[in-house]
């Protein structure tokens, strides 16, 4: 726990001794000193127990809350569940379901990076600050990338082309997307409109005819734009399981593309990704630092770090301050 002179406290929910105390069971807080009145601070980020790290959050704030601090402010640089966030066949929006629980612990206000989906922030009940790492992304592409100006930026799905689209439009490169039946666009994925299912019992009403919705078929593979002798820079905001990135390095390398990047915000690189990146086509994978991955990293030598605490620290500094966000927002459009 970290003490401010100013009247706030910045606390960790991951398992610090001073404030915690954790048994192998079941997890315990204790308040070590007043809070009264204080704006409170909560930095939890997300490692891969991700259900335990979300109720060291919710316990924290709710005896935060139950200490009568005035303030408290969750700091969840990578928010979990956030792909759950539409309806599909019979399931749940987990992603809701999360935003509502920490509203209940107590939690007044969040600062996050990079959610999945824009329309998250419309699930909470109190202010959420979605900061970007884009800047940071671009800065390091024009850094730390030789030759960066023979560049094309490549969105692995239609459903990535906005992301992707910002990119190039800032870094006044082209712009390359993957379409086709190597792709599964979460756009494509079933959200409940089927349901309950279309095979139906035909005695019904006789004179009441529907029109039948033709199933989906995908093209060959396709990438829409030339990559030929480019370096090709793949986009997006969580890599996770990589086995999609990995089939379009491979694809892009059979177009002509010399060199491959992949850049995401969110770096979670689960299972097997840092052995089948070592592996494939991709020359190196760039993420920030919103998710723990060190044992990645030394599993794989080819993912690369850029550091966005500073973002954090002063999204943290402005709203003790009450000071205006906007600066931490210039000319941040919507599809960024």
């Amino acid at each position: 726990m970290n003490v401010a002179k100013s009247g706030y406290r910045v606390f960790s929910a991951n398992s610090t001794p001073a404030c915690t105390e954790l048994s192998k069971k079941i997890t315990e807080v204790e308040i070590k000193e007043s809070v009264r009145g204080q704006t409170i601070f909560i930095i939890q980020t997300i490692p891969r127990d991700v259900n335990t790290a979300i109720m060291e959050l919710l316990i924290m704030a709710y005896a935060l809350k139950t200490s009568c601090a005035k303030n408290i402010i969750g700091v969840i640089p990578y928010f979990p569940y956030s792909k759950q966030c539409k309806m599909r066949k019979r399931g749940s929006i987990v992603c809701k379901l999360l935003a509502s629980m920490l509203a209940k612990a107590g939690l007044t206000h969040i600062i996050t990076m990079d959610l999945h989906q824009k329309e998250i922030q419309g699930f909470f009940t109190f202010p959420v600050d979605n900061l970007r790492a884009s800047p940071f992304l671009v800065q390091y592409i024009q850094e730390e990338i030789p030759d960066y100006r023979n560049a094309i930026i490549v969105a692995k799905s239609p459903s990535a082309a906005k992301r992707a689209q910002s990119f190039a439009e800032r870094l006044r490169l082209g712009l390359a997307v993957m379409h086709g039946e190597a792709q599964c666009s979460e756009s494509d994925m079933a959200d409940g409109r089927h349901s309950p299912p279309c095979v139906r019992n035909t005695f019904g009403h006789p004179g009441l005819e529907l029109p039948l919705m033709m199933a989906k078929e995908k093209p060959p593979i396709t990438v829409v734009g030339d990559v030929g002798g480019r370096i090709a820079i793949i986009v997006d905001d969580i890599i996770d399981d990589v086995e999609d990135f990995v089939a379009t390095a491979e694809i892009l390398k059979e177009r002509g593309a010399y060199k491959i990047y992949v850049m995401a915000t969110h770096g979670l690189l689960s299972a097997d990704a840092p052995r089948l990146i070592e592996e494939s086509a991709i020359d190196e994978v760039v993420v920030t630092n919103t998710v723990p991955h060190e044992v990645q990293k030394l599993q794989c030598p080819k993912i690369k770090t850029v550091d966005v605490s500073m973002i954090l620290a002063e999204a943290i500094r402005r709203i003790h301050n009450g000071e205006s966000m906007a600066y931490l927002f210039r000319n941040i459009t919507v599809d960024d």
